[in-house]
């Protein structure tokens, strides 16, 4: 197809071109070269008006057509001559003419005008009249010669036109004919050869579709087709493979998630005992202390007198142990309850969270001469607010309760929102007595102190239960290692809807007993009073 491309295009293009160049020669040159002869011939023709009229008034003015038809004479022979320069016919025609009008000019004008005194009008020798028409008679014979010569020369390019018109029409005809022929045969080769085994790949490619795996797939036709039919059964070898990987890796993950369930199940009851058992074990682990705490100070108001510094010591150091006991169990059973009960999922103002924390601290912050400044509108999240204000609560309470004792505190909160993240990152900077770069993550671990009891007081848990809080609603909480002089923490909550992620397992069994357990009896409030 490609090669009768190529020579319909060289042969269309060679008959376009001759045909183009015979309709040039007849347009351009041979029409045109009719009418230069025409003007040609009227030219001579107002010479000879113009000459007998200036011979018979003597009126210099009846020179002028003599004068103009030569100018015109001179002008349409030199176009004539360019039009018709590569026929020698045509050509010795034209110069013929001229030597002809020459002839004319010299022979009978030229000395006729001499003879002529203008303004003396004579009549004009009837011998002369004759001799000039005889002589003017042979250019009229000259020019029908060429008027002749140039008709047949039309006439052949019109026919020449014709014949190649004819031709071009036959051969472009020939070229379509060939074409839609060669069409013809493509499709029935292409039918042949490819149509025919791909629409064979095709139902096999189907019937291993429908799930026939072990149907071969095999294929005859061109080395293209073979290749990829080659190909087609490489892949479906290879999902043969796959899936019986696939079915072995099935059957070991269903094994594996029968073992799972099995182990989540055990793992919730287990999870459930221990919960039921952690706040069952902390009410009695309360009792026999405030037992211990009471008993310790009725035996220090009875017998006092009787004893001495040494045993009021000891009664101190057990009444003390006790107490830190019960702070740290409560401590304990808060940190527990992260995430566990009551997990609310509400719209929460922050704004308000923080102002509770600070009405809870309003004791500590009015002792120490705190100063806390706070951005004028903190955002919105969803979230836990009683765990929130705890957050809050937490984080300022630290940066009171550690503060540097030559400073008044100072405790600046920020909040900035990142759009691209979808978070809010918040700050807590204080000017306190900071925290050493190494054990930036060591006071996330519970019951992680950094100074005596002696020095500051509490169990150690509240970062902890920061950090877990913080978690809880989906955020990060981490420490700024880079400042010089006190603390900064920083932490972040989603900005949207959000739902945090709590990696506690459990259920709510032991909320009452855990209530009981937080709360003492009338009995107890009266034996510790």
């Amino acid at each position: 197809m490609v090669l009768l491309v190529v020579a319909g295009t060289v042969v269309g293009a060679r008959l376009l071109g001759q045909t183009a160049d015979v309709t040039d020669q007849l347009a351009d040159r041979l029409q045109p070269a009719r009418t230069q002869t025409y003007r040609l011939q009227a030219a001579l023709v107002n010479q000879e008006t113009g000459v007998r009229g200036y011979a018979i008034t003597a009126d210099h003015q009846f020179l002028e057509p003599y004068v103009q038809g030569k100018r015109d004479e001179a002008r349409a022979a030199a176009r004539l001559r360019d039009l018709i320069g590569d026929r020698p016919r045509l050509l010795a025609d034209l110069e013929a003419v001229q030597r002809e009008a020459a002839d004319w000019r010299r022979a009978y004008a030229e000395p006729l005008v001499e003879k002529v005194t203008p303004g003396e009008p004579k009549a004009v020798a009837e011998t002369n009249v004759q001799r000039g028409k005889k002589v003017f008679d042979r250019i009229r014979t000259v020019w029908a010669a060429q008027n002749a010569d140039l008709a047949e020369a039309v006439d052949d390019g019109r026919a020449e036109l014709d014949s190649t018109r004819t031709v071009r029409t036959v051969v472009l005809g020939s070229m379509v004919a060939v074409f839609l022929l060669a069409g013809v045969v493509l499709a029935f080769l292409v039918r042949a050869l490819v149509a025919r085994p791909l629409e064979a790949l095709r139902a096999s490619s189907r019937q291993v579709a429908r799930g026939d795996f072990d149907h071969v797939i095999t294929i005859d036709g061109p080395s293209d087709l073979r290749a990829v039919a080659a190909d087609v059964e490489g892949m479906r070898q290879q999902i043969v493979e796959e899936l019986g990987a696939s079915r072995r890796q099935r059957d070991i993950l269903t094994q594996q998630a029968a073992e799972l369930d099995a182990q989540a199940v055990e793992l919730r009851r287990s999870n459930a005992e221990l919960e039921q058992f952690a706040y069952v074990a902390s009410h009695d682990l309360q009792e026999p202390l405030r037992k211990v705490a009471s008993f310790c100070q009725l035996l220090e108001k009875r017998y006092g007198d009787t004893l001495d510094d040494r045993g009021k010591q000891y009664i101190d150091f057990a009444v003390d142990g006790a107490k830190r006991m019960q702070i740290l169990i409560n401590d304990l059973l808060t940190f527990s309850r992260v995430g566990r009960l009551n997990d609310a999922r509400v719209p929460v103002d922050l704004d308000q969270a923080l102002s509770k924390a600070l009405a809870n601290l309003d004791t500590s912050v009015q002792d120490t001469g705190a100063i806390v400044e706070r951005p004028e509108k903190l955002p919105e999240i969803i979230g836990d607010p009683t765990l929130l204000t705890m957050l809050w609560q937490n984080l300022v309470g630290n940066a009171v309760k550690f503060h540097h004792p030559e400073r008044t505190p100072r405790i600046r909160i920020t909040c900035e929102e990142d759009e691209g993240s979808g978070t809010w990152s918040f700050s807590v900077t204080d000017n306190g007595i900071g925290i050493p770069e190494e054990f930036a993550e060591k006071v996330f671990v519970i019951f992680q102190r950094l100074h005596g009891r002696d020095a500051y007081g509490g169990t150690g848990i509240g970062l902890a239960l920061c950090k877990k809080i913080v978690e809880h609603h989906g955020g990060h909480i981490w420490i700024d290692s880079g400042r010089a002089e006190g603390t900064r923490l920083c932490f972040t909550l989603p900005s949207d809807t959000g739902t945090g992620t709590d990696t506690d397992t459990g259920t709510e069994t032991g909320t009452e007993t855990d209530t009981a357990a937080a709360t003492p009896s009338r009995t107890e409030e009266e034996a510790l009073t």
